[in-house]
């Protein structure tokens, strides 16, 4: 447990109870993203599954932030890498296939860090990141793996993720901020993942999703979007396949 400022960081399996109650946080998700179906199916099941690897913050009765990671096992499947061109998606399916399997994991990798946005602004982003390090570490793992988001690569959709990446400012640390947060936590960045999630959905669910006309065919601008969305309006569907980048932290097991 860490405690700054009044806000209280636990592992999720020392407070069951606040399972449930994880979500009750105001993020700011694009309304799209829960819609890709590995997240649907098996990501509201990460935390009573991997309790062990996943971490709460509350400030007095208040959920204000989670972080939610999980192990699987990348080193005696065949065919397996820890870090997957399918990313996120990937990994999720992969720690869910292992645990019923009974295979046991040799990597873990982060899934998601949500901070209400009533408390955005406040380093606590930085802290959760650091929580889930150590909730690896103390599972036995040596190093946290993380298909990240970049939080400002919405701004510019149309610029390749790999060029997105390699901008610096003068002190060497990476533009965008979300990817910033890694580098100056001892993150160190691998390479993109270009299809870590896949949303797919008829144009009446993209324009339900996001209040567009979605009456065009082609690569269409969405607002969250880290790239464009494929729009086929011959088939009534919409698909969009977002990359992320891999991030690679030690764990510091010595300190746990």
């Amino acid at each position: 447990m860490t405690k700054t400022d009044g806000i209280v960081i636990t592992p999720l399996a020392e407070r069951p109870a606040l399972a449930s109650r994880i979500y009750e946080i105001v993020g700011a998700w694009p309304a799209f993203v829960p819609h890709d179906p590995v997240a649907a199916a098996l990501l509201g099941r990460v935390p009573e599954d991997f309790p062990h690897y996943c971490v709460v913050a509350t400030d007095g009765d208040r959920v204000v932030a989670r972080g939610l990671s999980a192990p699987f096992d990348a080193a005696t499947t065949d065919g397996r890498t820890e870090t997957p061109d399918r990313g996120w998606d990937q990994v999720l399916v992969w720690a869910f296939h292992d645990r019923h399997g009974g295979h046991s994991p040799t990597a873990v990798s982060a899934l998601e860090i949500t901070v209400d946005t009533g408390y955005l602004g406040r380093g606590l982003s930085y802290r959760m990141l650091a929580a889930l390090r150590d909730a690896a570490a103390r599972q036995g793992h040596d190093v946290l793996l993380a298909p990240v988001r970049p939080t400002a690569k919405h701004l510019e959709p149309r610029v390749p993720m790999a060029d997105y990446i390699r901008r610096r400012r003068d002190d060497g640390l990476p533009t965008d901020p979300w990817l910033r947060v890694h580098v100056r936590a001892g993150g160190r960045i691998e390479k993109v993942a270009p299809a870590s999630m896949t949303v797919s959905g008829s144009l009446a669910e993209w324009r339900q999703w996001t209040g567009l006309p979605f009456d065009s065919d082609g690569d269409l601008d969405v607002p969250g979007a880290l790239v464009p969305v494929r729009c086929d309006t011959t088939h009534d569907r919409a698909v969009y396949v977002e990359p992320n980048v891999w991030i690679r932290h030690g764990t510091n097991r010595r300190a746990t």
